[in-house]
């Protein structure tokens, strides 16, 4: 059996997802290669050492680049700040390797762009890191769109709220840099705005409004001293689908009493279909005719599902949603499948929130192709 040598950049929470997810693939999953943990990279040597250690990959480097140069490491995994995804990508691209990356894809259109182009230029594997659409109930709300239970589909309503930033004293961070990240449309909105397509279809124009709550946040953890922030806390837009459906998406990192609140209502001529990641192994249907919504709990019956648990109502969580993930990038380096976002989706993503930034900027409908 071939053997896979993954190299991994970052150690922190999506780096440890991203660990646990290859580890928890090779114990589930009957995988038409052999997963070799080859090499983890981070700035902090001796983090990287010792997360390396800890999470059984087999070498460590202080260098994302060494990394990258590794003969061992045929995909490379990136769980870095966003300004460096472009770079580490790049770079991975040119050397032949296939590219997991996390969301969002970069941190301007331009960058997006360069990163699909050089993708499909070399033939290399690509995908990005939306697994809230690997979840098994996600694919049965796909399934039922597709067999057209709801009727034509007329309207999508979202929202991906949290209250991580919530409190005004919380201290600057790399996501409150425009050039390093994006505000809350990025960081949480990315992940609507791709949901919204994978089940509804292409979005043609927008109109939005962004907002910065708190415009100075501290420095450091209780210091006086502040820094501006330019990026958005919240943001809300209207959707016009290619399909004719109508939309609104809205995401906040300031929204009390939200921890995962990554919501939609699809309705349709012939019925609603509801669904919260703070609730993620039940959908809502209601069809025409229906008294209420049913609840529709995730089992063995699902795709995906059965490999973690063979009885329903035990339900799968965020690094079993990852796993999914992870899987299905292997089948696809495997030559064995196609499921998943790549970097062309990616950009289409991004293509999608560019134009919803110069929807707000300019206050007007924006079409998304030109944008």
């Amino acid at each position: 059996m071939r053997e896979l040598g993954i190299g991994l950049i970052g150690t922190g929470f999506m780096g440890r997802a991203h660990a646990l997810a290859f580890n928890n693939a090779r114990a589930v999953f009957e995988l038409p290669v052999r997963l070799k943990l080859a090499a983890l990279a981070d700035a902090d040597t001796e983090r990287a050492q010792r997360c390396a250690t800890a999470w059984g990959f087999a070498q460590a480097h202080g260098d994302w680049q060494a990394l990258i140069n590794d003969p061992n490491v045929d995909v490379v995994a990136i769980t870095t700040p966003n300004h460096l995804h472009y770079p580490m990508a790049m770079a991975a691209i040119a050397a032949g390797k296939s590219v997991y990356c996390e969301k969002p894809l970069a941190v301007s259109l331009e960058q997006a762009d360069a990163m699909r182009r050089a993708a499909s230029a070399a033939g290399v594997v690509t995908r990005v890191g939306y697994n809230y659409q690997h979840n098994p109930m996600i694919g049965l709300a796909r399934e039922l769109i597709a067999k057209g239970d709801l009727g034509d589909i007329i309207s999508f309503q979202g929202e991906f709220s949290e209250d991580f930033m919530a409190d005004p004293a919380s201290p600057w961070s790399w996501r409150c840099e425009v050039e390093h990240a994006g505000g809350a449309l990025a960081d949480l909105g990315s992940h609507l705005l791709s949901m919204a397509r994978y089940l509804v279809g292409d979005v043609v124009s927008v109109c939005a409004d962004t907002q910065t709550v708190h415009g100075q946040r501290p420095a450091v953890h209780s210091s006086k001293a502040m820094k501006s922030i330019a990026v958005d806390d919240q943001v809300h837009a209207l959707l016009r689908f290619a399909n004719g459906a109508r939309g609104t998406v809205s995401s906040s990192w300031l929204k009390h009493g939200y921890k995962n609140h990554l919501s939609f209502e699809i309705s349709g001529t012939q019925g609603t279909l509801a669904f919260d990641q703070e609730r993620l192994n039940e959908l809502r249907l209601c069809r025409a005719g229906q008294d209420g919504f049913q609840r529709l709990l995730a089992g063995p019956a699902l795709p995906g599902y059965a490999a973690f648990s063979p009885a329903a109502g035990h339900q799968l969580g965020y690094n079993e949603l990852k796993t999914l993930e992870v899987q299905e990038l292997i089948m696809a380096v495997a030559g064995q499948g196609a499921n998943g976002t790549d970097f062309e989706a990616a950009w289409e993503v991004e293509r999608l929130a560019t134009a919803i930034r110069q929807a707000a900027r300019e206050e007007r409908w924006v079409n998304v192709n030109a944008a």
